[in-house]
């Protein structure tokens, strides 16, 4: 037997270690029928799998693995996991069983691909006590906490504009290159959390390295990182925000205050149509089939508060929305589900300021729980004079402001310029331990600055 073999054999086994078997006494196989450009059709295995079970299937003189897209009468749809694998005709096909995991305190400083693998080559992982599935239930809605006290994130726009809560869900709405992966690797630096899992979905590749030691950088040491890369299958890149979830539930089961970041669930929901499309569900909306717009509130539902308030799993998750259109079905879908949106704008972001918040966009639906009774009066005169400023810019522009005819205008052009510098933040600069105490300082006029 040669190396290469020995491995993948080695590989399969340990695989299937973590995979519930219908039943571990009787090897269930059947065969490929059929072989198109998006699934594989098999026969022999329809009774024994449901849509999500894995198989394994032989491709040449290895076994790849394969998950159930869709069961017909005397067939069942699959697609492998390894997009470089090839079948023929009347290869083998054997059910392994659903996918669970065991995830471990000792996980955290880890890399690990969609099937829970490590990839940074730290050696194997350990098994934590409990087994997971990847489609958990949310707690029932009568039985978990409400959600905490309000969290300090460490960036200031967030902080002073937009304030969370322990447990709350929030969507990190931009276009492409505007700065929602940077935003999201300061808010891993964090202090108000215990753990941190980040979900990378279709991620690039030459990014992922790049991320884990240069943007995460010390905090990767109270994180565990989940990857899929851009050239991965349909069924990884959809594995990926599963298996997350499912760890990021294991550590607030512990009583631990979890963020979670996923960049990013659009990439998840391109996922989810590809996979749907192949098994031959209608596109509705934009190509998206039904069945996206199910499992994405699955999904989201997920995250929270845990049962009686014992632990919490707050979520920032990146949006990418299509041609800048943030009507868009995947963008609409999830501003209704989610707690909080921030939005980044692409102008903000080639003006030069950083994080490219839209701060009159962006909204935080728990931020009256999380304000204390003098900074929500701050905020909202701040966000005022920032909306009389934006809409007077065409007046200014064309020379028509005149100095002395609005007091609030001259209020708001002379205080707006400050707060934007004040709010400015970079991915270098660490944690702002008090946004708003630096806001106010900054603020001032010039004369009455402070060290």
């Amino acid at each position: 037997m040669s190396p290469q073999n020995a491995a993948a054999i080695s590989r399969l086994e340990h695989l299937t270690k973590r995979i519930q078997k219908p039943n571990s006494l009787v090897r269930i196989r059947g065969k490929v029928s059929a072989v198109t450009g998006s699934h594989i059709a098999t026969r022999g295995i329809t009774s024994f799998v449901t849509v999500g079970d894995l198989v394994g299937v032989e491709a040449g003189s290895r076994q790849v693995l394969a998950e159930v897209l869709s069961l017909h009468e005397d067939s069942a749809d699959i697609q492998l996991l390894d997009s470089t694998a090839s079948v023929a005709i009347d290869s083998t096909v054997e059910v392994v069983g659903p996918f669970s995991m065991a995830p471990a305190d000792q996980w955290r400083g880890r890399v690990i691909n969609a099937l829970a693998e490590p990839i940074d080559g730290k050696g194997p992982l350990p098994e934590g006590p409990v087994s997971r599935v990847l489609h958990g239930t949310p707690p029932n809605s009568m039985e978990r906490g409400m959600v905490g006290d309000g969290v300090r994130t460490g960036v200031k726009a967030i902080d002073v504009f937009m304030p969370l809560c322990l447990g709350q869900r929030v969507g990190i709405f931009a276009g492409s290159g505007v700065g929602k992966s940077t935003l999201l690797s300061m808010l891993s630096r964090s202090p108000g959390f215990d753990t941190v899992i980040v979900a990378l979905v279709g991620e690039r590749g030459r990014e992922v390295m790049e991320f884990v030691t240069e943007t995460l950088g010390d905090a990767l040491e109270r994180a565990v990182v989940v990857v899929s890369t851009s050239d991965e299958a349909a069924s990884r890149r959809k594995m990926v925000p599963l298996v997350a979830t499912a760890i990021a539930e294991h550590f607030r089961d512990e009583g631990q205050n979890v963020l979670l970041m996923m960049d990013s669930v659009t990439r998840y929901a391109h996922a989810l149509r590809e996979l749907a499309l192949a098994s031959g569900e209608p596109p509705v909306a934009r190509g998206y089939p039904p069945s996206v717009f199910g499992k994405l509130p699955q999904l989201l539902e997920r995250a929270g508060p845990g049962p009686g308030g014992i632990g919490s799993i707050t979520a920032f998750y990146a949006v990418l929305v299509d041609g800048d259109n943030h009507n868009e079905p995947v963008a609409d879908t999830m501003r209704g589900i989610l707690d909080g949106h921030v939005v980044l704008d692409r102008a903000i972001a080639a003006s030069g300021r950083f994080p490219a918040v839209d701060v009159l966009a962006s909204i935080s639906r728990l931020a009256n729980k999380a304000w204390k009774p003098d900074e929500r009066k701050i905020a909202q005169d701040m966000r005022r004079l920032i909306s009389l400023f934006e809409e007077s810019k065409d007046l200014r522009t064309l020379g028509g402001y005149q100095p002395g005819a609005d007091p609030e205008l001259d209020k708001a052009v002379g205080f707006v310029p400050r707060l934007y510098s004040a709010l400015h933040q970079s991915n270098l600069d660490p944690p702002c331990p008090d946004s708003f105490a630096t806001v106010a300082r900054l603020t001032r006029p010039p004369g009455q600055q402070q060290p």
